[in-house]
């Protein structure tokens, strides 16, 4: 039997291994099962992968441990789950950052700018969140969810309010004020899709996480990471 795919997830899982062993800090053996135990609670991408490591640490046992001759083994892994744990391999290896997937010219709008010019940019470019500035100054996240709030709240009988509303009057009719977050753009993906997650656990759903250089409001924004954006992650 051709042993070139135990050979190649045998690898891939040693790599693993040693790299589960520097997250955690351990030289000494230690079982694998242990490893992935303390390693996903430093490391959010062990934690994604949990399942599967626990699953490839049983194949792995069956190829050592039951391999009957050089060119034989009791469980020879199936190409996809090569390719898998070859992928988990390298993702741990070199996780992508979110300054290199979502990296990107963000609009920004200024407080005194009129409603008029929002409900604009949505019909052009479908956009659905908004960050607000006073000069450089951030002020705050707004969404198409507030802007209904606000009509809502301003409907007077069958008439709409008087005037030229601005982003400002927008501003005080988001629901939850701090509906984003900002992160540094040298979080990994994972990381950003962990903060969705427990932003929902906890009752504080972001509706956008903001990317500065080092997380830091005054500093230039330079992406922006939907909830739809991380449904698209592996």
């Amino acid at each position: 039997m051709e042993t070139e795919n135990s050979d190649r997830f045998l690898t891939a899982f040693n790599r693993i291994d040693h790299r589960l062993r520097d997250i955690v800090g351990i030289k000494d053996f230690t079982p694998f099962y242990r490893l992935v135990d303390q390693a996903k609670k430093k490391e959010v991408l062990v934690k994604k992968y949990e399942d599967d490591l626990r699953s490839y640490a049983d194949l792995r046992n069956a190829i050592v441990h039951h391999r009957t001759s050089i060119n034989y083994v009791i469980a020879e892994p199936h190409t996809d789950v090569v390719e898998r744990i070859e992928y988990i391999d390298a993702t741990l290896a070199k996780p992508m950052l979110v300054g290199q997937m979502f990296r990107k010219r963000v609009l920004v709008f200024q407080e005194n700018d009129s409603l008029k010019h929002v409900l604009k940019v949505i019909h052009q470019r479908k956009y659905t969140q908004f960050p607000v500035y006073f000069n450089k100054q951030f002020r705050g996240l707004i969404t198409t969810v507030g802007i209904t709030n606000w009509l809502a709240s301003k409907m007077g009988g069958d008439h709409l309010p008087k005037g030229i509303p601005t982003l400002h009057d927008i501003l005080m009719h988001e629901k939850n004020r701090v509906n984003y977050k900002f992160v540094s753009r040298y979080i990994t993906i994972y990381e950003a899709e962990e903060i969705f997650k427990q932003g929902v656990e906890r009752g504080r759903r972001f509706e956008a996480l903001l990317i500065t250089e080092h997380g830091k409001p005054h500093q230039k924004l330079i992406g922006i990471i939907t909830p739809l954006d991380i449904v698209k992650i592996d």
